[in-house]
């Protein structure tokens, strides 16, 4: 006979899940949110928060894990269904905003909890896509820029995380900082200010 999913086990799945939602919710309003603060929010006592997670920086660690993973699985989406470079980077950069509240608790969290090395490892696969995507761009002609492509995938990441600080800085609503512009018309928007038209039709993604 197969074994029914026990109602207790069902309840302690639901109740980590409302933790980890509450305390995603609490830290990007206050990073330094305490596991009281977090156990208070969700409604439980704080043994049950520490039944799930056995300190805070396991907490902390949990949801960092799934941003990024929410984060990369955007960049993926957003990079789907074109062969065009162009076309590719901009539709992972417009996908990642959809998951900007996500990214900007990395933000928050990066002096904090978890170190920036930290953050910079987990997001190493993202990085390496975006890499590749514009060194591909660059030696098909695609994009035209004087840095390479790893270097241009490091501006391209620091300055989503640039934009989510200035949420957190209260420089930026949040709505206007995690929320997705219009598409662009066809062609890969510019990474910074405007240029002198680039050569053999590229893309300058300076």
């Amino acid at each position: 006979m197969t074994a029914m999913t026990t109602g207790p086990s069902s309840r302690a799945d639901a109740n980590r899940r409302r933790i980890l939602d509450v305390a995603l919710t609490e830290l990007l309003r206050d990073p330094d949110a305490s596991m009281e603060q977090i156990a208070r929010a969700a409604g439980v006592v704080r043994r049950t928060v520490y039944g799930h997670f056995p300190n805070r920086e396991t907490l902390v660690g949990t949801l960092v894990d799934g941003a990024v993973e929410a984060v990369a699985a955007a960049h993926a989406a957003g990079r789907e269904g074109t062969e065009d470079l162009a076309q590719a980077l901009a539709g992972s950069v417009l996908a990642v905003w959809e998951v900007a509240d996500r990214y900007r608790i990395l933000v928050a969290l990066a002096q904090r909890s978890v170190t920036v090395q930290g953050i910079q490892e987990r997001l190493a696969p993202v990085r390496a896509a975006s890499t590749e995507l514009l060194r591909r761009g660059l030696k098909e002609g695609v994009f035209v820029s004087p840095l390479p492509a790893p270097a241009l995938a490091h501006v391209h990441e620091q300055m989503l995380f640039a934009v989510m600080e200035a949420v957190n800085n209260g420089l930026l609503a949040a709505e206007e900082g995690g929320g997705a512009p219009p598409p662009p018309p066809r062609g890969a928007p510019r990474a910074g200010p405007p240029r002198s038209p680039p050569p053999r039709g590229g893309k300058d993604v300076r």
